[in-house]
């Protein structure tokens, strides 16, 4: 009915790139299929870091195939040009999936390295996706996971996979539907479910220190501010504004959402004075990670294209929270922690990606960022900590 694949095309294979089809049946032909082994790495990121995500999607594509595959964990920090992933096995066995390897690795990577991103950048304030329709509505699942791996504190999607918060309170259009917005307030505060909080939202007809002042009065817990940025003017203005009035007018406990295009400039710019945010496009259409997959060893053998490293290789987190890649079998550093594991074997699943224990990988990351950024800003110096060793299993 939509313009989507379906999930036995992908699984089959036949959501690829027509020159993996054109190799495959050249190699049968002239009866070539060398054993090979191909890693996933980026050679520049967004960001100065990256967040592995989408390994699930790539264990289930390839179950049942004849390789196998070892990776970084999901919600693994990684740096330009390590190796993410490795898969090993008979080149024309696995040839056509590369084109969905990637595309998982791709995009839901981007989601969660922008999402952690934000977050470091949050100081604490809750930030929920709600961009899943800045997106195809057939990945709305994936964006919303990887967001929530990424740390987002709640995600707004009926579709997000269970063991996640999904939040929102109403639309303008919902504002809209009634005589005044005091009626829609009052309407809202009957009727929703009582764990729904009362978050009422105050730009759709006039000034927002005006209809926060009404919101606050009919039950409001906190009020959203969603203004059209071709509206906004000085938002910091606005949003100090709103805050002096409700504190003068009795409702200092009345807190301030900030949604609507927010990007991870204006979080920082308002984290200060802003309780909340709501994150669309920064999130669902963050920069995609630019993994390349590439042959790096071909019967056993190290065999590179130009400009890659040839060699299997493992990566290490050391004690400074760094990282280093090495040849497979040479010495690591001294307790170094070695992140990529083996999750397929010969087809076979061994260990399956957890989304929650991504999420904590994420949010301890955040949490020790954070504070390395305080103590920077205090003048203090933080004491190197090795990585606890929960992260790494």
């Amino acid at each position: 009915m939509f313009d989507t694949v379906s999930d036995e095309t992908i699984k089959k294979g036949e959501c690829t790139d027509i020159y993996f089809v054109r190799t495959e049946e050249i190699l049968e032909k002239e009866q070539v299929n060398p054993l090979v082994s191909m890693e996933v790495t980026a050679a520049a990121l967004p960001d100065t870091w990256g967040i592995v995500c989408g390994l699930s999607d790539v264990l289930a594509l390839l179950e049942g195939v004849p390789v196998t595959v070892d990776a970084m964990q999901e919600g693994t920090l990684f740096y330009p040009g390590e190796p993410v992933l490795r898969i090993t096995g008979r080149y024309r066995d696995f040839c056509r999936y590369e084109t969905a390897i990637l595309g998982f690795l791709c995009h839901a990577s981007g989601i969660a390295s922008a999402t952690a991103h934000i977050m470091c950048e949050a100081k604490g304030k809750p930030v929920y996706s709600f961009g899943s329709r800045r997106q195809h509505p057939s990945i709305a699942m994936m964006i919303e996971r990887a967001a929530w791996i990424g740390g987002a504190d709640g995600v707004s999607n009926t579709c997000a996979p269970s063991g996640m918060p999904v939040v929102g309170t109403m639309p303008h259009a919902m504002v809209m539907c009634f005589p005044t917005p005091e009626d829609a307030w009052r309407a809202f505060d009957r009727d929703a479910p009582a764990d729904v909080p009362r978050i009422m939202l105050c730009d759709t007809y006039c000034d927002e220190k005006a209809e926060s002042l009404h919101a606050a009065g009919c039950g409001a817990t906190a009020v959203r501010l969603d203004t059209p940025r071709s509206r906004r003017g000085n938002m910091r203005a606005i949003i100090e504004e709103v805050r002096w009035e409700l504190d003068s007018h009795g409702y200092s406990r009345v807190k301030i959402f900030l949604s609507g295009g927010v990007t991870r400039e204006d979080v920082i710019a308002y984290r200060d004075c802003v309780d909340a945010f709501g994150i669309g496009g920064a999130i669902a259409n963050a920069p995609v990670v630019d993994f390349a997959m590439d042959i790096v060893e071909i019967e056993g053998k190290p065999k590179a294209k130009r400009g890659k490293r040839s060699g299997i290789k493992q990566v290490y987190e050391l004690v400074c929270e760094k990282h280093r890649a090495l040849p497979v079998g040479q010495t690591p550093p001294a307790n170094a922690a070695p992140l990529i594991r083996q999750y397929i074997v010969d087809g076979r699943i061994v260990q399956q990606s957890d989304m929650q224990v991504a999420r904590k990988r994420v949010l301890a990351w955040i949490r020790r960022a954070t504070e390395a950024a305080k103590d920077k800003k205090d003048g203090k110096s933080s004491p190197q900590k090795k990585p606890s060793a929960k992260l790494s299993t």
